[in-house]
């Protein structure tokens, strides 16, 4: 089997599309979203369509549960309430309902599907006692899993663990061993945060065990002027550069 692995599309319709359309011609068998549909940008219900229709099986992310009024954006930044308050208003109820009953975590074959941290849709990875708390969760999972992928921090980045030793893994095409265990983020599809614009994914090849990233440019000036347009604030334009 070979994954697509996405997360953090954030209502980027220019972005999806340009991701999707590399995905086609990658002999993909399915595709994966670690949530975080909406939020940020212009076209929340046009991204959720197209992940219905596409077939991708997705999670739910901290901006998917408060855009459909499951929970509210207390915890949010003064930037990401403004944001997510007016995709909850801009959404259709179809929309908010399948944001709504989509699952927190997923477990696929022997890997762990989650947003944030284990078992936390809002709490980021970000430091050693962050991605040790992780990697013991993923061990007292129940079907051994090897692999948890995440989003959430929009930033690419693969971690192992051997022998109580973790590793930045830097390859851009990432050979994994069998006597590791991996926590791997593919980047975000629709707001990256790691000085590059493109759109970035992965691709778990799961019979060759290696997981590959990709990053693919899209039309940023269109997103960032439907962004100005649709009244949210400047700033999530400027974001898309940074």
């Amino acid at each position: 089997m070979r994954y697509a692995i996405i997360s953090d599309i954030h209502s980027n319709l220019e972005a999806l599309e340009a991701v999707l359309a590399k995905i086609s011609v990658l002999r993909i068998d399915d595709i994966l979203c670690l949530g975080d549909i909406v939020g940020y940008n212009a076209n929340p219900n046009e991204c959720i369509n197209m992940v219905r229709r596409t077939g991708i099986r997705c999670i739910m992310g901290n901006h998917d549960s408060r855009a459909s009024g499951l929970e509210e954006p207390d915890n949010f930044t003064p930037l990401a309430k403004e944001a997510v308050l007016w995709t909850r208003e801009h959404l259709t109820e179809e929309s908010k309902a399948f944001l709504k009953n989509l699952p927190r975590e997923l477990i696929v074959e022997d890997f762990f599907l989650f947003h944030a941290s284990i078992n936390d849709t809002d709490k980021y990875i970000v430091d050693e006692n962050d991605v040790r708390d992780n990697f013991h969760r993923l061990e007292q999972l129940p079907n051994d899993a090897a692999i948890g992928f995440y989003g959430h921090t929009h930033v690419k980045v693969a971690l192992s663990l051997q022998r109580g030793r973790i590793s930045l893994e830097q390859d851009e095409e990432l050979k994994l061993s069998p006597y590791k265990k991996y926590l791997i983020n593919p980047g975000s599809v629709g707001q990256p945060r790691d000085g590059e614009p493109g759109a970035s994914f992965l691709v778990y090849d799961k019979f060759n065990e290696k997981v590959i990233f990709y990053r693919v440019d899209y039309d940023v000036a269109a997103t960032q002027k439907k962004i100005i347009e649709a009244g949210l604030p400047v700033e999530l334009a400027a974001r898309l550069y940074d």
